[in-house]
């Protein structure tokens, strides 16, 4: 039978998973080809931080190496942008004039730091953490002790911050709401959180809206709404994602802030499909890695043959941030109808919160002991009856994998 030829845009983490979970699922039906703008090979982004403290060589976060791909069958092209998709035709275009047939197309374009729109935020001097070449960037800053200013507190600026700090930088870090990671945290647990960073070596400064970035062909100053300034060397944005939806939208498909799909991850074109966070999905958008390793899963799975469906994901984070133990689960906010169960020592940097409604576990947040963030995490996707554990739950009873 002649294979299918199946083009993948983006060598990511997703597209990776993708292939790895494919080759198992349907060995030899498909002609794979898989494209990357980045000149290197698919790595885990989920490491640059460790890369960036020096605890691991961007060598050793590689996913897999070019004689796997080979080894697979599977082509891949990388240093190589995809400019133009025509649907029609089912041809992608390369910027290099390079036309590619497929049979189905998979978009795992990924997303792309985003910029504050400020006056400055294009001196030299500002930069972002998003990929290889922002590490080197920023480690080479650390070298220098160069005075850095960090803006957003949520866990690509904490990781930025500390790992700027573990490399010989002085950090300081700017976030505009009144907590850090206030989307994973709630206020108890992100004040704990806050003295833990400092305690790092990282000045953290809460409600600061940068307003302009100063300098005379490089970054000097950093200026703030409320008249606040500070000098700095270097600016870091890590103030979120946008997904990467261009290719999709000038080929015709449907997009809001990411590539509209469906519950089998197919775009509005039904041989066109869509992985990771370029997806948009019953209007949410993850820029997270495990919903895209789901998506992934089912993806590989529908092509396969099989009827799986994708329903969305739990968001969860699981992180060591800026150095320390952080997990977040399901609703850590407890309103109406529900209660929550705390249990902290602030001196030991320990912190514990549990959501409940009726005897089902909803939320829970971590912070320090985090070895029963899986257990919890199970509670909360099964929906499972608590009632004979719910007195211990919060102190990591022994039972609660059985539970689970």
């Amino acid at each position: 039978m002649e294979k299918e030829t199946l083009v993948i845009v983006g060598a990511g983490m997703a597209a990776t998973r993708l292939v790895d979970e494919l080759i198992a699922a349907a060995p030899g039906r498909y002609a794979i080809h898989v494209i990357g703008e980045e000149p290197r090979l698919a790595y885990n982004r989920v490491l640059l931080s460790s890369a960036l403290t020096g605890e691991v060589r961007l060598d050793d976060i590689v996913l897999k190496p070019r004689e796997w791909w080979r080894a697979n069958g599977v082509e891949i092209t990388t240093g190589q942008k995809a400019v133009r998709l025509d649907t029609a035709s089912r041809v992608l275009v390369l910027e290099d004039g390079e036309r590619i047939a497929y049979s189905k197309l998979v978009l795992a374009t990924g997303s792309r730091a985003m910029r504050l729109p400020i006056e400055g935020a294009d001196l030299p001097g500002v930069h972002t953490f998003r990929d290889m070449q922002d590490v080197e960037a920023l480690a080479r800053l650390g070298a220098k002790g160069a005075s850095v200013l960090v803006i957003g507190g949520g866990l690509l600026g904490l990781e930025a911050a500390y790992g700027l700090v573990k490399r010989g930088a002085r950090v300081t870090l700017a976030h505009v709401m009144d907590r850090l990671m206030e989307r994973q945290l709630d206020q108890a647990g992100a004040a704990i959180l806050h003295r833990m960073v400092e305690e790092k070596g990282v000045r953290v400064m809460l409600r600061a809206n940068a307003s302009h970035i100063r300098g005379d062909g490089c970054v000097e100053r950093v200026e703030f709404e409320d008249g606040r300034s500070l000098p700095a060397d270097a600016v870091v944005f890590a103030v979120g994602v946008r997904p990467n939806v261009e290719l999709a939208k000038a080929g015709g498909l449907a997009v809001n802030r990411g590539v509209v799909v469906d519950d089998g991850l197919a775009t509005s074109d039904a041989n066109v499909f869509a992985i990771g966070e370029c997806v948009e999905h019953r209007g949410q958008c993850y820029g997270l890695v495990e919903p895209a390793y789901e998506h992934a899963r089912v993806l590989a799975a529908r092509l396969a043959g099989a009827d799986a469906v994708y329903h969305g994901s739990l968001v969860a984070t699981n992180l060591k941030v800026s150095g320390v133990r952080v997990f977040s689960a399901g609703d850590f906010i407890a309103g109406e109808g529900l209660c929550e169960i705390v249990c902290k020592d602030p001196r030991l940097g320990v912190y514990r919160k549990l959501v409940i409604e009726g005897d089902c576990l909803k939320g829970a947040v971590l912070i320090g002991d985090t070895s029963s963030a899986s257990a919890y995490l199970d509670l909360i996707r099964t929906g499972n009856n608590i009632a004979t554990i719910r007195d211990e739950l919060v102190f990591e009873a022994p039972q609660l994998r059985e539970a689970a």
